[in-house]
């Protein structure tokens, strides 16, 4: 009970300081994006870009925005599948985001049109960061992949795994994985080939792996949520990048 008002407490008050977040509209091509950028646009600040879930921008996203500005950094949430694309359910959900999975090209280009966005709301280029969660964190890890100017990534309960038949490459981004325990999504073989993947690569990397916790741990809205674990998860990230952005 105890956690339970904790992080209903916690969840009201940063949903409140997320409404200042501005939504900025920008485009690939004829599909128009909205994303959401912190009331510190402009300032000159280190920047992160937050790659949200698989049903687009949600909660859990605003609120990692609103707690990133309450921390001295701009935040950008992006907007991956454009306006009028935004999943019904989960089975829509699981379409779009396979679609993008699949077509990893697609999705580096949504994300490095996001960073641009970050960049023109002030943050410093040298100094940003991705974080993703879920299919976000899919898209952080390419975004490492793909060589996208960024100095480190964050992987939140991401699907880990990649085509075996894409050769790995140099990585010149720093990661850092939160991989829950006992999530279902990530196979021994996805873990091990991303392990294998970095170190090919020659990447400064990290997986802290959550005990007692299942795929979606951090968010307050899941049956599979375990406050101390998110908790611990966030400090990470913020440990993370302060590490790397100040």
């Amino acid at each position: 009970m105890k956690h339970l008002i904790l992080s209903t407490l916690l969840l009201t008050s940063t949903s409140i300081f997320s409404q200042n977040l501005k939504t900025v509209s920008y485009q690939d091509g004829s599909q128009k994006l909205n994303g959401l950028v912190t009331s510190n646009a402009g300032k000159k600040l280190p920047g992160v870009l937050i790659l949200p879930a698989w049903k687009g921008i949600d909660d859990e996203a605003k609120n990692a925005a609103a707690d990133l500005e309450k921390q001295g950094y701009i935040a950008f949430v992006a907007d991956i599948y454009g306006e009028g694309n935004i999943p019904a359910d989960n089975d829509a959900a699981a379409k779009t985001a396979g679609y993008y999975k699949k077509n990893y090209e697609a999705y580096q280009k949504r994300i490095s049109l996001a960073l641009n966005e970050l960049k023109k709301n002030g943050a410093v280029p040298e100094k940003i960061a991705v974080i993703g969660y879920c299919f976000g964190g899919t898209g952080a890890l390419e975004s490492a992949r793909g060589g996208l100017p960024v100095v480190g990534v964050v992987s939140i309960h991401g699907s880990i795994g990649k085509d075996q038949t894409r050769k790995n490459g140099p990585i010149s981004t720093k990661i850092l994985v939160e991989n829950p325990a006992d999530d279902k999504s990530v196979t021994p073989e996805d873990y091990n080939n991303l392990i294998k993947e970095m170190n090919e690569g020659n990447a400064d990397w990290q997986i802290i792996t959550y005990a007692h916790s299942k795929h979606t741990f951090t968010d307050p809205k899941s049956p599979d949520y375990n406050p101390v674990m998110a908790k611990r998860a966030w400090n990470h990230t913020l440990m993370f990048l302060k590490e790397i952005l100040k």
